[in-house]
């Protein structure tokens, strides 16, 4: 299946992307790791990324959709895939639309996981990561065994900067103003299915499930 999965920051599409892959078993594709990964490999497209990184400025949306091109040509994303952070803008689903197309495939489901605002800035400030080893926990629903150390190293708990209130709140608008016109342009479509993402992580789990016809 070629999935696209659609969510406010803290909405967990990274985490519900990982069950989603594994299984599937198709490739996990986030826009960051596959950038980075074109700049490690010194590819034409990934040398053009770089230049536009390495100057602090957005990498434009040609270079972007021609290194997830690449990803998609890639032996292991030949039976599907999942997007993670990608696309983030109409026009970026427009590119992605006619990339696939030239490929003779398409999209199958495009999944909004659905937070309230308010939930999610709660989620997000009480969010810890382990400084060594970059485990996650939650002060409210997973704290650690110690408070402010982990439970599978001696490192210390640190909550990080983009999970202060006001950052999360600056990323909420940015989302609303830019990728949420996504959910009208897949809903269109007919492509889109909205879960309710603020349920326990295994009932959230079991809604994708149900909406992918219960066979994953």
């Amino acid at each position: 299946m070629r999935i696209v999965m659609l969510g406010a920051p803290g909405a967990g599409k990274g985490t519900q992307a990982k069950y989603l892959v594994k299984s599937l078993s198709v490739p996990h594709v986030a826009t960051g790791d596959i950038l980075r990964s074109a700049v490690r490999g010194g590819t034409e497209l990934g040398t053009k990324a770089k230049g536009y990184m390495d100057a602090g400025e957005l990498v434009p949306d040609e270079v972007i959709l021609g290194i997830v091109g690449e990803r998609v040509d890639e032996a292991d994303a030949s039976a599907g895939f999942v997007f993670d952070g990608f696309p983030r803008t109409t026009v970026q689903a427009d590119g992605l639309e006619k990339l696939l197309a030239k490929r003779g495939i398409a999209l199958d489901k495009v999944l909004s996981l659905v937070v309230n605002e308010e939930a999610l800035v709660a989620r997000l400030t009480n969010r810890r990561v382990c400084s060594q080893c970059g485990a996650e926990y939650n002060l409210v629903s997973r704290p650690s065994r110690v408070e402010g150390v982990c439970d599978l190293c001696p490192g210390e708990l640190m909550q990080r900067d983009d999970d202060r209130e006001d950052t999360i709140r600056r990323r909420q608008r940015v989302y609303r103003d830019q990728t949420a016109p996504l959910v009208d342009y897949y809903s269109r479509q007919s492509l889109l299915a909205e879960v309710d993402g603020g349920q326990a992580l295994d009932d959230v789990r079991r809604s994708i499930k149900n909406v992918l016809g219960g066979e994953h």
